[in-house]
C-alpha cells in the first residue's frame, strides 16, 4: 500500500506514537524541511499524514522516550544547518515543536541509546563533511549537553549502536562513504569512547546496521554498499574486533539496510533498498553468518529508507520504505513461506480521484477486501480478494457528490459488513447495507 510524504522522503522510523498499540510512521522529508507522521489502524493501514517542521534538509530520523513521561518523542539530523532537532511527542500522535541541538558539519544519520548507564537516553550523530561523530549526553527531562565529537573515517554516512565486546557498554560503528571502510569506537560506558577501529568494506559504504547473523551472541555488521551493489557482512569475535567482510549481491545502488527475522526461523535476515534500481533485496539467513542469493521486490521511484515492523498484527514482520523522487512510502506486508506481498496496483477509473479507502470482509469468504471513495466519479468502488492474494475488477456503487471518506461496520447487527460514505459535495453521509454475496448493497 502507498502513502503521500512530503517531498524527497529520506528516512523512515516507526513508533506507537498514540499509544493505542498499533504501530506508527514518521518520514524525514529532505527537501520541504518536515517530518510526515503517518498513524497506524489496527489493518495495516494508515491516516494521512500530519506534518512537523524540522531544520534544513533533515537526512535521518530516530524515536524514543527522551523525557520519560512514556511518550514517543521524535530527532531528526538536519544535514544543510548542522543541527539535530528534538520534538517531543504529546502521547496522542502529535508533537511539540522542535529544539534544536548543535552537531558536526552536515549530519547525515542519527541512533538513540543510553551511553553513560543514567537511564537517560542519549544522541549520536554522523557528520559527513567533518569527518565525525557527536554525542550528546541526554538529561533524562526532553533536553541534552553539548555535543562531544569523535573522529572517524571520510564522509560518516550512518551510524549504528551494538555491544561490540560483551561488556554491558554500549559501542558506536559508523559507515565511511569517501574511504571505503566502517570505523567502531568502544564504549567505557560512562558516555565517552575510545579511538576508532577501521574495517574494509565494499565501494561507498552508505548504511550499517548490527545483530547477530551466526547465533553466537556476538553482535555483528551488515553495511550497504552504493557503489558496487554489494552488502557487507562482518562477524565479530566478542572483543570488539570483527572478521573480513564476506560480500552478497543486492540490487543497484543499495541506499538503506535493516534486519529482522522475516521467516520465522529464529535467524535474522537482511532487507536492502535499491536506489537506483528502484527496488528492494531480502537475503535470508541460513543462522551460520551466511545468507541466500537476494530476493528482489519493486519499490517506487529511488528508494531511500527502509525500517520494519508488525503493522497488521500478524505476528510477521512487514516492510516500509521511503520512496524519495516518488513522494511516498509502500508498505509490504509480510507473508508465509519466506515473502512479501508485492505492492498492487488496483485501477480506480480514469478521473476517479480516490480519497479514501477501508478494509473489511464484504462477502464473508475469509479474505479481506477493499472499499474505495472516488471523488471524482461518485461513486464506491469494492475490490473483492481472491484467495491468491490478488484482486478482482472493482464493482462500484454510485453515491452522492463526491465522496470523500470510507469506513465500514456491521450497523443492522446481521454479521454481515455495512459502508458508510460522507459526501463532501453535498453534506450527506450515505450508508450501503452488504449482502453476502458482496456484490449488492
Amino acid at each position: 500500500m502507498t502513502y503521500s510524504t512530503g517531498f524527497w522522503p529520506r528516512s523512515v522510523a516507526i513508533g506507537d506514537f498514540n499509544n493505542d498499540t498499533h504501530l506508527d510512521i514518521v518520514v524525514a522529508n529532505q527537501a520541504d524541511n518536515t517530518v510526515s507522521v503517518l498513524i497506524g489502524y489496527d489493518n495495516g493501514s494508515f491516516a494521512n499524514q500530519k506534518t512537523y517542521q524540522t531544520g534544513s534538509s533533515p537526512r535521518s530520523v530516530a524515536i524514543s522516550d527522551f523525557n520519560n513521561d512514556t511518550h514517543l518523542d521524535i530527532v531528526v539530523a538536519n544535514g544543510d544547518d548542522n543541527t539535530t532537532s528534538v520534538l517531543l511527542g504529546y502521547g496522542n500522535g502529535s508533537f511539540a515543536n522542535q529544539t534544536t541541538y548543535p552537531t558536526g558539519s552536515s549530519p547525515r544519520s542519527v541512533a538513540i541509546s543510553d551511553f553513560n548507564n543514567d537511564t537517560h537516553l542519549d544522541i549520536v550523530v554522523a557528520n559527513a563533511d567533518d569527518n565525525t561523530t557527536s554525542v550528546l549526553l541526554g538529561y533524562g527531562n526532553g533536553s541534552f549537553a553539548n555535543q562531544t565529537t569523535y573522529p572517524t573515517g571520510s564522509s560518516p554516512r550512518s551510524v549504528a549502536i551494538g555491544d561490540f565486546n560483551n561488556d554491558t557498554h554500549l559501542d558506536i560503528v559508523v559507515a565511511n562513504y569517501d574511504d571505503n571502510t566502517i570505523s567502531v569506537l568502544i564504549g567505557y560506558g560512562n558516555g565517552s569512547f575510545a579511538n576508532q577501529m577501521n574495517y574494509s568494506t565494499g565501494s561507498a559504504p552508505f548504511c550499517v546496521a548490527v545483530g547477530d547473523f551466526n547465533n553466537d551472541t556476538r553482535q555483528d555488521i551488515v553495511v550497504a554498499n552504493a557503489d558496487d551493489n554489494t552488502v557487507s557482512v562482518l562477524l565479530g569475535y566478542g572483543n570488539g574486533s570483527f572478521a573480513n567482510q564476506t560480500k552478497y549481491l543486492s540490487g543497484s545502488g543499495p541506499s538503506s539496510v535493516a534486519v529482522g527475522d522475516f521467516n520465522n526461523d529464529n535467524r535474522l535476515d537482511i532487507v536492502v533498498s535499491n536506489w537506483n534500481g528502484n527496488t528492494m533485496s531480502v537475503l535470508l539467513g541460513y543462522g551460520n553468518g551466511l545468507f541466500a542469493n537476494k530476493m528482489t521486490y519493486p519499490t517506487g521511484s529511488s528508494p531511500s529508507s527502509i525500517a520494519i515492523g508488525d503493522f497488521n498484527n500478524d505476528t510477521r514482520l512487514d516492510i516500509v520504505v521511503a520512496n524519495a523522487n516518488g513522494r511516498s512510502i509502500i508498505v509490504y506486508f509480510g507473508y508465509p513461506k519466506e515473502s512479501f506481498l508485492n505492492q498492487m496496483k488496483l485501477i480506480t477509473g480514469n478521473g476517479s480521484r480516490p480519497r479514501s479507502f477501508a478494509i473489511g470482509d464484504f462477502n464473508n469468504d475469509g479474505q479481506t477486501d477493499i472499499a474505495v471513495a472516488n471523488s471524482r466519479t461518485n461513486n464506491v468502488g469494492i475490490f473483492l480478494r481472491y484467495g491468491n492474494g490478488s484482486f478482482a475488477n472493482q464493482i462500484t456503487y454510485s453515491t452522492d457528490s463526491s465522496p470523500w471518506a470510507v469506513a465500514v461496520g456491521d450497523f443492522n447487527n446481521d454479521m454481515i459488513l455495512d459502508i458508510v460514505v460522507v459526501n463532501h459535495g453535498n453534506d450527506i453521509v450515505g450508508i450501503f447495507l452488504g449482502s453476502e454475496r458482496g456484490c449488492r448493497w
